[in-house]
């Protein structure tokens, strides 16, 4: 099955001939520009996307593979938050997000743009798919019927199990409620909070939400039972603390829920 996903994803690599790649740092999208960069090296640059809503672990994770792997990678500003619909954050944020970004990659290239799209993001609600399609952007995996476990599994096939471990992670924007505005400070302080909660706990899953209300820290199942335990006091001292330097009320802990700030009017 890996060795027809192979195929199948080259094929459409070869007929797209040069491509420019977003890359986001995240699974989907690093092992598109992994394999279309092993493959056709001289025919594909990877453009990113610094920003206040991109975690900078991204980055980072981002800038080391193309160090190690000599990637021809842009770091980009698309200047999303230059654009007052997306810091409104309204339901479709994301397309005012895309548009920006495919938008700045255009105008950089001449070659086809790319994302890490696949086949099951088709089935979420993601208006950032119609940015895409009014810049022609391709999505590799869509073309070669490659899913989520899909990316997955060539990830590992490849050695990059750094990446087929990967959590998902979208972009820090998405846990700001849905009609509050994004503003940067808001964000470094929700990067900082999963980052210490990622060093302290290691959740599968971690969320920090920015809601009408204040800060809902979502986990899963095991780490929400480790951060509400006596051994945890410290930490959880520490978060309040945090809360309260940034005007918020101390954070309270949830399961996670899928997409749980995104809320419609």
């Amino acid at each position: 099955m890996t060795d027809e996903m192979i195929a199948q994803l080259g094929s459409v690599l070869d007929r797209l001939g040069a491509v420019a790649i977003a890359v986001s740092g995240g699974v989907d999208s690093m092992t598109l520009a992994w394999f279309a960069h092993r493959r056709s090296p001289e025919r594909v640059t990877l453009y990113h996307a610094r920003s206040p809503a991109v975690p900078v672990a991204a980055t980072e994770r981002v800038r080391d593979y193309a160090a190690k792997n000599a990637w021809r990678l842009e770091v980009i500003d698309a200047r999303e938050f230059s654009d007052p619909s997306y810091r409104a954050n309204p339901a479709d944020r994301c397309l005012y997000c895309k548009r920006n970004l495919y938008g700045a990659i255009a105008m950089r290239t001449e070659a086809r743009v790319a994302s890490g799209t696949n086949l099951d993001d088709l089935d979420d609600y993601r208006p950032g798919l119609q940015a895409a399609q009014q810049f022609g952007v391709y999505h590799p995996y869509v073309e070669a019927g490659i899913g989520k476990a899909g990316v997955r599994a060539l990830a590992s096939h490849f050695g990059l199990r750094d990446l087929a471990q990967l959590p998902a992670s979208p972009c820090l924007s998405s846990r700001i409620e849905t009609g509050i505005r994004i503003e940067t400070p808001d964000l470094d302080f929700i990067d900082q909070i999963e980052t210490l909660l990622r060093a302290e706990l290691s959740p599968e899953i971690i969320r920090c939400r920015r809601r009408r209300d204040g800060i809902v820290i979502e986990f899963d199942q095991a780490a929400l039972q480790r951060v509400q335990s006596e051994d945890s006091s410290g930490l959880r001292a520490r978060l309040n603390e945090s809360c309260r330097a940034r005007g918020f009320p101390e954070p309270r802990y949830q399961a996670y829920r899928r997409g749980s700030a995104f809320v419609l009017p």
